[in-house]
């Protein structure tokens, strides 16, 4: 008996399923793939397979080891040269995630393992010059994929292309796959509605998803301590020391990272704002900083900077750090911007010294995991409760906040170290530093934003990072002259508020 136009129709759709399987192992070398949902109808019951048909797959990104993270000594004589091999591995991920996004290439790990394989070996050359060659950044160069933890659903429709929408399945950060995963179309697409999940995603493509924000008026109240409860008690040192450096009024951005990639134009493939010191860019040293002129008013030099925030209103400028590395929309001036120090629970604080460095946060965070992790996201008015991995949809009237908590312990000798990390950390809740480590005043900086209603907003971020509100941090280079840090020390541990 001959089959039915039903039965052909049916036995189309299970090709199709198949076609679609078999393109996501080729993806990435025929590994396991992403978890394929069930099939359905895209609300059509023509028999012809161009009619179309939706497929559910688990959205993927890059997860690479942190080699930055990882370095422990880094001769001047190999600064340059380590500086452009972090950039250069940055750059080699966000073209192997957008190889990876659009369907392009059957082998985009192992090419990425070759690509960073060599620019590893080369930092490390340069390592070995004038210090021991560090062999266990060797082992750093395999990546893996993520899951994102969100869902998408490829519409299979002859000659329309791949249109996305996202619904998370946890609120978690997904699960590490040991496997190979794929998504099995083209996730550039990821913001257009879909209509079998009935939601938008807010960003374009890379993200955010729905999921990346939370309701603040559901969240219970978190924030009873230090820094969002000042220090206070008998044995504190109470006081503030505030510097009023505007909210970039004069439009200084650039996407360099003059911390982690000094001499690397482009470093951070995002946008930062900048307070305070007006000449910073990638080519600052300290001599170039110290003759800056400022936007602080009371003659603070200090370089104070963040990734912007972004209204997602679907412009969007090809330009380092905008479109070119996937941040789209308009940047979002601050409301307000407070640079503020504060002193410690366990007793006075000690002067910072001249170029002091520090990091707060991690900027690639999602795939690093939340070690580093330091992002604190609210809304004026409800600021007892922080959000560390959901941006906040703020009640009508209520602006969006970003504090960022810097650490407020240092080890008494460097003003920065070969991951930018070891030389500073965090005191306990009672203000007490770990052995080997003293306190200084600790820099809390709190950013207010007036953004659309809704899911309308994203911060930048590396390309493969989906401007996960995670992945959210600040940065800090103390060039303040010796007279006025030790007028905030003072202030600070008399117990004033000074500015």
């Amino acid at each position: 008996m001959s089959p039915t136009p039903r039965q052909q129709a049916h036995k189309r759709s299970r090709l199709t399923t198949r076609m679609v399987v078999a393109a996501a192992a080729l993806l990435l070398g025929g590994g396991g793939l992403a978890a394929v949902a069930t099939t359905a109808l895209a609300g059509n019951s023509d028999p012809d397979a161009s009619a179309g048909h939706r497929h559910t797959v688990v959205a993927t990104t890059v997860s690479c080891p942190d080699v930055g993270e990882g370095l422990r000594k880094v001769p001047r004589s190999a600064r340059l040269q380590v500086s452009k091999g972090l950039a250069a591995l940055d750059r080699q991920v966000a073209t192997a995630y957008a190889k990876m996004t659009n369907g392009d290439g059957s082998d985009v790990l192992a090419r990425l393992k070759q690509q960073r394989s060599r620019t590893i070996g080369t930092m490390a050359d340069a390592i070995a010059r004038d210090a021991k060659r560090p062999t266990y950044l060797l082992a750093m160069s395999g990546c893996k994929v993520k899951s994102t933890g969100e869902q998408q659903t490829a519409d299979t429709r002859s000659g329309s292309g791949s249109g996305y929408g996202t619904k998370s399945t946890n609120d978690g950060w997904g699960q590490d796959q040991q496997q190979n995963q794929t998504q099995g179309g083209d996730q550039s697409q990821e913001g257009r509605q879909d209509p079998q999940q009935g939601q938008q995603a807010p960003g374009g493509p890379g993200g955010p998803s729905p999921d990346d924000f939370a309701d603040i008026t559901t969240v219970q109240p978190n924030a009873g301590e230090p820094p969002f409860a000042a220090p206070q008690g008998n044995g504190a040192s109470t006081g503030t020391f505030t510097s009023e450096c505007g909210r970039n009024e004069d439009g200084h951005f650039n996407s360099d990272n003059v911390i982690v990639t000094p001499g690397v134009s482009n470093g951070a493939h995002h946008t930062h704002d900048y307070v305070g010191n007006k000449s910073t860019d990638a080519f600052s040293d300290d001599r170039k900083l110290a003759a800056s002129d400022t936007t602080c008013t009371n003659g603070d030099l200090s370089t104070y900077y963040w990734p912007v925030l972004r209204k997602l209103d679907g412009t969007s400028e090809h330009k380092p750090g905008a479109g070119h590395d996937g941040n789209n929309g308009s940047v979002l001036t601050p409301a307000s911007a407070t640079i503020q120090f504060r002193g410690s629970q366990s007793g006075a604080v000690r002067a910072m010294p001249q170029g002091l460095r520090i990091i707060t946060g991690d900027a690639k965070a999602f795939t690093n995991g939340t070690a580093n992790a330091n992002a604190s996201w609210s809304c004026t008015g409800f600021e007892d409760r922080q959000l560390k991995d959901k941006y906040p949809l703020c009640p009508q009237g209520s602006q969006v906040v970003r504090t960022f908590a810097f650490q407020n312990c240092w080890d008494g000798r460097s003003t920065d170290s070969a991951n930018h990390r070891t030389h500073v950390t965090f005191s306990d809740r009672n203000g007490l530093c770990p052995q080997g480590f003293t306190a200084i005043p600790q820099l809390v900086e709190r950013i207010t934003y007036d953004v659309p209603e809704g899911q309308s907003f994203a911060v930048d971020s590396f390309p493969e990072q989906l401007h996960k509100p995670v992945t959210d941090h600040g940065d800090f280079i103390n060039v303040m002259p010796q007279d006025l840090m030790n007028k905030a020390v003072d202030c600070i541990n008399r117990g004033q508020q000074c500015t």
